[in-house]
């Protein structure tokens, strides 16, 4: 009886999952590590004002502006002609296609209003506007009239 672990001197055959283990840590760690790393995008200090989160079912087009009034159509920098052109291709495909402007709380009022009117140049007519959540305990002052909350213009 070869296999039989009562004999001494025999062959056990049972797998030894320990390197597998330790293998399997050392990735998780690797991308635990790396995940944060690979995160890209814009860099906007975006205002802080409270307000419900929009659900999102598919790719959502984000026009950012930094502080530098550089204009970013998800990642690609480009022009507000060129983010124009762009948009207008994108609603000749999709008319009903919602876009979201991410705007530093530097950035000029006026150049706000100049990019969502090349938006809806381009024929979109849902424009959100993307804030950041304020953390606990911080107020902000209400302005004395409040408009319907709603995201689109």
């Amino acid at each position: 009886m070869a296999f039989d672990p009562g004999t001494r001197g025999s062959l056990v055959s049972q797998i030894n999952v320990t390197p597998l283990v330790d293998v399997m840590l050392v990735l998780l760690i690797i991308f635990m590590v790396t995940a944060p790393i690979i995160q890209q995008g814009v860099e906007v200090n975006l205002p802080k004002v409270k307000g419900a989160a929009l659900p999102g079912e598919e790719q959502q087009f984000v026009v950012s502006i930094t502080r530098g009034r550089d204009l970013y159509l998800n990642d690609t920098r480009m022009t507000a002609g060129d983010l124009t052109r762009r948009l207008t291709a994108i609603a000749a495909e999709r008319p009903d296609r919602q876009v979201f402007i991410r705007a530093d709380e530097q950035v000029p009022y006026g150049d706000v209003v100049r990019t969502m009117a090349a938006i809806k140049a381009a024929g979109i007519e849902n424009v959100g506007m993307v804030t950041q959540m304020p953390a606990g305990g911080e107020e902000l002052a209400a302005p004395e009239r409040r408009g319907s909350g709603n995201l689109h213009p």
